[in-house]
């Protein structure tokens, strides 16, 4: 099946949207600090350490994502993010309606489902690492 240009720049599409809005939350949490997710790790009796990890699914993995290397790796590292972040923090609107009647977690979701979209499609030719290998 021969890959088409449309579908090459819809997978750039996809990574530049995930990776660049997931990065803005990254260096928020840069500035900001550990603090926060140190707290709800050990709030949650899970190791603080285990908090740092959101470093590499909010910088590292978008940044990857930018550039199309290891793409389906780090899509599957943002995935697994937005599940812990949705069960540790947002659990319990799960199944809530936002004041203007959308899903509460949209962000969350459009993050989750995105991830997921480009783990299964992979980076496209426009990337660093281009179509070609298993983990792009």
């Amino acid at each position: 099946m021969a890959i088409t240009h449309q579908d090459a720049l819809a997978k750039l599409i996809l990574r530049l949207s995930l990776g660049l809005l997931t990065l803005l939350h990254g260096i928020g949490k840069l500035v900001g600090g550990p603090g926060f997710i140190l707290g709800l790790m050990s709030k949650h009796g899970l190791p603080e350490a285990l908090g740092y990890l959101v470093y590499v699914g909010e910088v590292l993995a978008p940044l990857l994502l930018i550039a199309g290397l290891w793409t389906r790796a780090a899509a599957l590292v943002i995935a697994v993010n937005m599940l812990v972040a949705i069960a540790l923090v947002h659990a319990g609107q799960l199944f809530e309606l936002s004041k203007s009647g959308g899903w509460a977690l949209e962000l969350q979701g459009f993050f989750l489902f995105t991830a997921l979209a480009l783990m299964f499609s992979g980076a496209g030719r426009y990337s660093l690492g281009g179509s070609a290998g298993r983990w792009n």
